[in-house]
């Protein structure tokens, strides 16, 4: 009986990973003689590093004393400490931050100023939160990061204190993260500021997916293990069938009895996947079957 596979409408590239890869490889065309450095992992996602990399558009950790060329502030989002260093070094400045992520740097700016007591939902190691926390940080002192409620515990006492709590959410987190810490809040803060910043493709990829895997043996989630988005969508669906989370095709073998007994697969994918690499899943599926 032939495999039913089914592949989401929400898999791979959101709007603000596409625009930052197209603007950057845009911006290499257009200035062939000059350096263009990204500062950081532009997305998570090895292939397209490396296929930016031959194009001569080079990731960089660190701002030099002195640049020379162009320098991509990635969709993550900086710090404007990290952009104040990227003009001072000499660089020209080109900011592909994420439009929803400067919405909740704004938001986060916006209620730090207010007088709230500061939460954003989120990892705080990773690259959004930092910047997100940074841009608040100017403003206020009271700005905390959590990811789930016993990490926000810590703070139980200073929330209890401040008049008003706000909280603002890393753009890829679960909404149950985000629900669960409002609960808490809701019972120890005497007034809540709640900006659900997580973003509608985030939000439409973890809806569709979760559909997905109730009609299904096997979800199989592509995209690196780095990416927050992706992980947090494999997460969410081992709860529901079994579910595994894949780079690209090449981990497809070690999953070779898997699949073979599963009837009904879909596969979706995170937002910093290229296409290219969905597809040659979904192929490799699909010859796995004939190889039976």
């Amino acid at each position: 009986m032939p495999k039913d596979i089914k592949l989401a409408k929400f898999a791979g590239f959101c709007y603000g990973v596409k625009r930052a890869v197209e603007t950057a490889k845009k911006l290499k065309a257009e200035n062939p003689d000059k350096n263009v450095f990204v500062l950081g992992e532009l997305i998570h996602n090895t292939d397209v590093i490396n296929e930016l990399e031959t194009l001569g558009i080079k990731t960089i950790t660190e701002v030099p004393e002195v640049g020379n060329g162009i320098c991509v502030v990635r969709s993550h989002g900086e710090s404007p400490e990290i952009i104040e260093k990227i003009q001072q070094a000499g660089f020209t400045l080109v900011d592909l931050t994420c439009p929803d992520v400067k919405k909740v740097q704004q938001k986060a700016i916006e209620l730090a100023k207010d007088g709230y007591y500061l939460v954003i939902v989120g990892k705080s190691e990773h690259p959004e939160v930092i910047g997100i926390k940074a841009n608040a940080k100017l403003w206020s002192d009271k700005v905390v990061v959590a990811s789930s409620v016993e990490q926000l515990r810590q703070y139980e006492k200073e929330i209890k204190s401040h008049k008003r709590v706000g909280v603002v959410v890393q753009t890829t987190q679960m909404l149950s993260t985000l629900n669960s810490i409002v609960e808490y809040l809701t019972a120890i803060s005497k007034e809540l500021h709640i900006a659900n910043t997580i973003c509608q493709s985030t939000a439409m990829r973890q809806a569709e997916a979760k559909e997905l895997a109730q009609e299904s043996d096997l979800m199989i989630v592509v995209g690196s293990k780095k990416s927050a988005n992706t992980s947090h969508l494999a997460e969410i669906l081992k709860s529901i069938t079994k579910t595994i989370h894949i780079e690209n095709d090449t981990e497809l073998k070690e999953f070779k009895d898997l699949i073979l007994a599963s009837e009904k697969i879909s596969i979706t994918a995170g937002a910093s996947t290229p296409q290219n690499i969905i597809e040659k899943v979904v192929e490799k599926i699909k010859n796995i079957e004939k190889e039976k």
